[in-house]
């Protein structure tokens, strides 16, 4: 499966972006996917996963109540709706998959990864 993740930009503390990360393939629904992010000089790590129905979900601790993954498994893509966005959120997000059934979030689960995009929240 190839990904293309997007939807990154530069948004002010408070704001809201909506990336999205669109599959190719006809199996998308069979993967999980994860959102994870990577800021400069840091490692990659996660932010959100979603199983491959959208019944299961999971995020880090820093952003809950404020991030929200989901899928449409009919379009091939999946979300991540970020809201109350801070500094500390600066970062490239890259979208992947994973052919488990579960819901994933451990970098090494993932097998396709998309190049990421670039989120920069000013302060």
């Amino acid at each position: 499966v190839q990904l293309q993740a997007s939807g990154g930009g530069l948004v002010q503390t408070g704001g809201s972006l909506r990336l999205s990360c669109a599959a190719s393939g006809r199996t998308f629904s069979s993967y999980a996917m994860g959102w994870f992010r990577q800021a400069p000089g840091k490692e990659r790590t996660i932010v959100a996963a979603i199983n491959w129905s959208g019944a299961s979900t999971y995020y880090t601790d820093s952003v809950k109540g404020r991030f929200t993954i989901s899928r449409d498994n009919a379009n091939n893509t999946v979300y991540l709706q970020m809201n109350s966005l801070k500094p500390e959120d600066t970062a490239v997000y890259y979208c992947a998959a994973s052919s488990g059934s579960g819901t994933y979030h451990r970098r090494g689960s993932y097998r396709y990864w998309g190049q990421g995009t670039l989120v920069t929240v000013s302060s």
